[in-house]
């Protein structure tokens, strides 16, 4: 791949840079119509050091509309160092419908760099480019076009570009103790960087480069980036069709098939609530000093007592390390991404906890059942949310969802108390009683969701809330064990 890589034979000069200008004529003259189709653009620029992926990004943007592309440049944070997932600077910076963002460097430098420095291990290695096809996958099935580039020059070539920058006081920055061993471990990296793009370039392929003619790579580049664009307009947004992958899911009984009879006596409640919430309170110093990120997740029906549940779990955490996140209808830059994405940006940092009061079940309630997002976006989101909830996990995140479950009966009992308590008045709108005219077919969406998205990794917990105070026990309850066994597999992890 690398190794064999033939240069570019040198062209005339004329007609080169004739070229370039007609190429960057047509980009420009397809920024509206990208604007028009809602198409996204991802340009993923990889490469050496001293290659010039810098100077290409420079030149593909020369005549681009600056209000709707974005250049983005991510640090490499060492491995100690990382309070998120892997992917979560890359999953932040993914551009809006109609506008184009260039990544100077990425996952695979990232992930590359972590492995050459040791900072992770091969087991490591190997799961972090199961999430990044995953990531890539669905990015491609969301409607998005990406373009991944290698710009590829030979030892030799970087030595001479490394050392002219060394040279020159006004530009000796730009040579980073990172360029230097990169160099010097050159045909190790080579040899990361093919394995790696071996093993990412199935869904989306890579285009290698010739670096060392800096004008025959911005044309290469440019045609790669109008022709791709071209198609992408002429065939339409590409929706991904759903697809089958096993998951260890668990058996989840029927939401008709729940017994909602459970109680708890107001002095039990009392009594067990001070101790659960006591314990809580203890367990967050454990999982602050462990760095063990908690996401707790709930849905249910309205007025099932979410609100009230939320509330008995907020109440004994430290403030300063826990975030309550309401999730309403999204925001037009939020609907104008990649689903996922304003839960990618909501995600805690290691040792905090986020409560998600709603989440990216939606895409399988609500946007199915009210038409927001096609069939095959909603049919293929049960994987696509395995495949996030699984990527937190690997993480180290604990990850709890909750169904607050309740009867009809008792739904309409609280609709009616909400609308004639005026205190209460502001919790009753007009789309709670539209919502409640579609309970069946509700019904069937959350059974289809707790069957297919209740894994062993991030399980559903069904639970009974006709009598609210037995709910939030039971919450704590489950919240609180499963916290333990975290930091009971923290301590087992360090020992062995």
């Amino acid at each position: 791949m690398l190794k064999d890589f033939e240069k570019n034979k040198p062209e005339q000069k004329n007609a080169l840079n004739a070229e370039i200008k007609e190429l960057r004529d047509k980009l420009m003259g397809m920024q509206q119509q990208l604007r028009e189709n809602k198409l996204p653009i991802l340009v993923l620029i990889e490469g050496w050091a001293a290659a010039g992926k810098g100077s290409l990004i420079k030149e593909l943007i020369s005549e681009l509309d600056p209000r709707f592309y974005h250049v983005v440049s991510l640090p490499i944070i060492p491995e100690s160092e990382e309070r998120y997932p892997f992917l979560y600077p890359f999953a932040n910076a993914i551009p809006e419908n109609g506008s184009l963002v260039f990544m100077d460097s990425g996952w695979m430098e990232s992930l590359v760099h972590k492995l050459m420095r040791r900072e992770i291990t091969e087991k490591e290695y190997r799961r972090r480019i199961r999430q990044i096809n995953e990531f890539e996958r669905q990015l491609r099935d969301g409607g998005y076009l990406v373009l991944k580039i290698f710009l590829h020059i030979d030892q030799e070539e970087q030595e001479q570009r490394l050392s002219a920058l060394l040279a020159n006081p006004e530009t000796v920055w730009r040579a980073s103790e990172e360029d230097i061993w990169q160099h010097r471990e050159y045909k190790h990296f080579r040899n990361a960087y093919e394995e790696f793009m071996d093993k990412t370039g199935d869904t989306i392929r890579w285009h290698i480069l010739d670096g060392s003619k800096r004008k025959t790579a911005l044309r290469n580049a440019l045609r790669l980036l109008v022709s791709q664009t071209e198609e992408a307009l002429s065939a339409g947004r590409y929706v991904g069709a759903p697809f089958d992958e096993d998951f260890p899911l668990l058996r989840m009984p029927k939401l008709a098939d729940v017994d909602l009879s459970p109680t708890i006596s107001d002095e039990d409640y009392k009594k067990e609530l001070k101790q659960l919430q006591t314990r809580l309170g203890e367990l967050h110093n454990l999982i602050y000093l462990y760095k063990i990120p908690v996401i707790l997740c709930y849905e249910g029906w309205d007025a099932a007592g979410k609100g009230g549940n939320i509330r008995r779990v907020a109440y004994p955490l430290d403030p300063r390390g826990v975030d309550v996140m309401p999730i309403a209808s999204p925001e037009p830059h939020e609907l104008n991404r990649q689903y996922l994405w304003r839960f990618w940006k909501r995600l805690p940092r290691s040792g905090h906890i986020c409560i998600f009061d709603r989440t990216w079940y939606g895409r399988v309630m609500v946007e199915r059942l009210e038409g927001f997002c096609t069939e095959k976006d909603w049919k293929r989101a049960y994987n696509e949310m395995n495949e996030f909830e699984r990527v937190l996990t690997e993480w180290g995140a604990v990850v709890l969802k909750f169904w607050i479950h309740i009867d009809q009966e008792t739904q309409l009992a609280r609709f009616t108390d909400r609308q004639n308590t005026p205190e209460k008045q502001w919790k009753i709108t007009d789309e709670d009683w539209r919502n409640r005219e579609k309970w069946p077919q509700y019904e069937v969406a959350v059974d289809e969701m707790l069957q297919k998205t209740s894994t062993e990794y991030a399980p559903w917990y069904i639970i009974e809330s006709n009598d609210k105070k037995y709910a939030r026990i039971r919450t704590l309850r489950i919240i609180v064990n499963a916290l333990e066994k975290a930091c009971e597999n923290h301590l087992n992890s360090i020992l062995n």
